[in-house]
């Protein structure tokens, strides 16, 4: 069932679902997630069992806005280091996900069985109105103090930046609230808060160059990482960081504007009196002499621009029923990072 967000009744209804165990659909500002009290693991199993997702790969925790945060991330973080705060400060309510030191009692399956967790305040009004709403708890409650919300589709596929979208994964049983088509199109970036200086661990929006401009420090280097980890200071485990992730159901293969152009002069001629597509094509370079039955679809020229449309664009061609998706290579620029990573997983 799909409510609007902009109904008061409609955040009422979500709000009551998470407090009584069970799951929603729920608008952010990166992609919709499917949201469940982090702190009651039951529900959280729940997750876990829609998505088939491994139930030691960590979700990610929301949190209310009240107080820049810092009532939710004192409930779930053991400690929080001054650059983290730092970074809090300059993002949040956004489209960061921090990795503390977890509590010990609290949010365990959320976390994977981890002792870190992953902490997020989104941006969007619609997720922030439910999050309020869970603080406020009726007499005789405990409060919800954050909602654990992965993305709303079956592990490793595309994720959802509708609420149609999350119909289409996950059925028509579930509670969804619609707040729109995600405004960023892509996950949040998550920095690793454990080891004593901060760690990329998956780029979004917010690029390198920005997170160390907000706290002050460098991220650690690829070779101090390998360092850490030779003794012992191994790296958590973070959503969306496995090889292979956002994937749709059709082969991706990334390849240049030279490549891809030589591979359609290869079709040329092949595809005559062909009435179906098998291939898709997203590229930014304009391309000449594209057969008739291959599906083209310009990649915008603005990284921001293509985070928003990519997830969708990789469900459109789904829905068209093709069989190979060929994108241009993004440029290899801090803008792009986001972007890239996304592509790279879906064609591993």
């Amino acid at each position: 069932m799909i409510l609007p967000a902009s109904a008061p009744e409609s955040i009422a209804a979500c709000a009551d679902v998470i407090r009584a165990g069970g799951l929603i659909g729920m608008p952010t500002e990166t992609v919709y997630g499917l949201g469940a009290d982090a702190d009651n693991a039951t529900a959280v199993a729940q997750i876990y069992a829609a998505k088939g997702r491994p139930a030691d790969h960590p979700l990610i925790v929301h949190v209310s806005a009240h107080d820049g945060g810092m009532a939710g991330v004192a409930h779930f973080a053991a400690q929080v280091p001054a650059f983290a705060r730092q970074l809090m400060s300059a993002f949040w309510p956004g489209p960061l996900t921090l990795i503390l030191p977890r509590r010990d009692g609290v949010g365990a399956a959320a976390a994977g069985g981890q002792a870190s967790i992953g902490l997020r305040c989104p941006a969007h009004p619609a997720a922030q109105a439910v999050l309020r709403a869970l603080r406020e708890a009726p007499a005789g409650q405990e409060p919800v103090w954050g909602v654990a919300a992965p993305s709303a589709n079956r592990f490793g596929r595309v994720s959802p930046t509708t609420a149609a979208h999350v119909q289409s994964e996950l059925g028509p049983d579930l509670l969804i609230l619609d707040g729109g088509p995600c405004d960023l199109g892509i996950e949040s970036t998550i920095i690793d808060c454990t080891r004593g200086a901060p760690v990329l661990l998956r780029p979004g929006s917010i690029s390198r160059a920005q997170v160390e401009e907000a706290c002050g420090r460098k991220l650690l280097s690829k070779e101090e990482q390998t360092a850490q980890e030779e003794q012992g200071l191994a790296a958590p485990k973070a959503s969306g960081t496995l090889e292979s992730h956002y994937a749709p159901n059709a082969t991706v293969r990334l390849m240049d504007a030279k490549a891809l152009q030589t591979a359609l002069d290869l079709l040329q001629g092949t595809l005559d009196g062909a009435t179906e597509t098998s291939i898709a094509v997203y590229a930014r370079t304009p391309l000449k002499n594209v057969p008739r039955p291959i599906l083209l679809r310009p990649m915008p020229g603005a990284a921001a621009v293509a985070a928003h449309e990519l997830f969708s664009v990789l469900r459109e061609f789904d829905a068209k029923g093709v069989k190979l998706i060929w994108v241009e290579n993004p440029p290899d620029t801090l803008e792009w990072e986001g972007v890239r990573d996304r592509l790279q997983r879906a064609s591993a």
